[in-house]
């Protein structure tokens, strides 16, 4: 069955959607993007969606391409149209078409676009075997924070991490773990959840937002703080966090085991509560 994806106010047979080469996303990069995650048929995480997208538009001095309701009501259709039940949804937005150059051109409009995916998120190989991660140098420019469209640092350090037989890169800057290739960086020591604090060197990870608001309930404490890779191999756990992901468990870091070498009851707990709490809001 063919996918029906969204391009500028159109739903369209995945074959028949087409953008021009001279779009600024396909040229410069010139867009942000956002992945939302989709459980029991629907999105979930839905405000610190809109606002992470919100930010990163306006912090390249784009605007919404629709009113906000009008676009969430636009994925959840994506949703519906291609049945996903489980999975998640892509959502870009580049400046527009125009000729090329540097400097923002005036009055584009904007190009918008969507598509679904199916993914097994609840229950997967990685959720019950924990992952393995190896480092690598974090070569991206100087505004992760905006989830901006050019990803080319994230391939190459994702794919030097496939490469080693690893399922994930942690990047390293000045000798401290900054973040996953395409997740949030975390280790547990003595009960204690470490992660790195927010600032321009990485992504408001929206699972990490989460993370950080619900364990407490647990009793957990978290310490946001720059980490080395070397506390890392000596922790008691390690896990990553991303949209499609939610939690999965760190069982080796370059080569070396994480704790006992298995998938770690912390960040158990913290999937766990996480999954309740996203499924109270989607089940009937």
């Amino acid at each position: 069955m063919q996918k029906i994806v969204f391009l500028n106010g159109e739903f369209l047979p995945e074959d028949k959607a087409k953008v021009s080469i001279f779009d600024r996303g396909f040229l410069l990069a010139d867009g942000v993007y956002e992945v939302v995650p989709v459980l029991a048929g629907k999105i979930i995480d839905v405000e610190p969606f809109l606002e992470r997208f919100d930010r990163s538009l306006r912090e390249i001095s784009l605007e919404w391409p629709m009113p906000q309701n009008d676009y969430l009501a636009m994925l959840v259709e994506m949703v519906d149209r291609n049945d996903i039940q489980e999975g998640g949804v892509y959502t870009q937005v580049t400046r527009g078409v125009a000729a090329r150059v540097f400097e923002f051109p005036k009055d584009l409009k904007p190009t918008c676009m969507a598509f679904g995916f199916h993914k097994d998120i609840i229950d997967s190989k990685e959720v019950k075997d924990g992952v393995k991660v190896v480092t690598v140098n974090d070569i991206r420019w100087k505004r992760r924070d905006i989830k901006s469209i050019s990803l080319l640092g994230q391939c190459i350090a994702k794919n030097e991490a496939k490469e080693a037989g690893a399922y994930e890169g942690w990047m390293v800057e000045d000798g401290y773990v900054t973040e996953g290739t395409s997740s949030s960086a975390y280790i547990v020591k003595d009960g204690v959840v470490i992660t790195r604090p927010l600032s321009n060197s990485i992504l408001s990870g929206i699972r990490r937002k989460l993370i950080l608001e619900l364990a407490p309930k647990l009793g957990i404490r978290v310490e946001q703080r720059n980490f080395t890779i070397d506390e890392a191999y000596e922790a008691d756990e390690a896990f990553l966090s991303s949209a499609t992901t939610l939690i999965y468990s760190i069982i080796e870091i370059d080569g070396k085991q994480i704790g006992d070498g298995k998938v770690g009851g912390i960040a158990m707990k913290l999937r766990a509560i996480y999954l309740e709490e996203a499924l109270k809001l989607v089940m009937p």
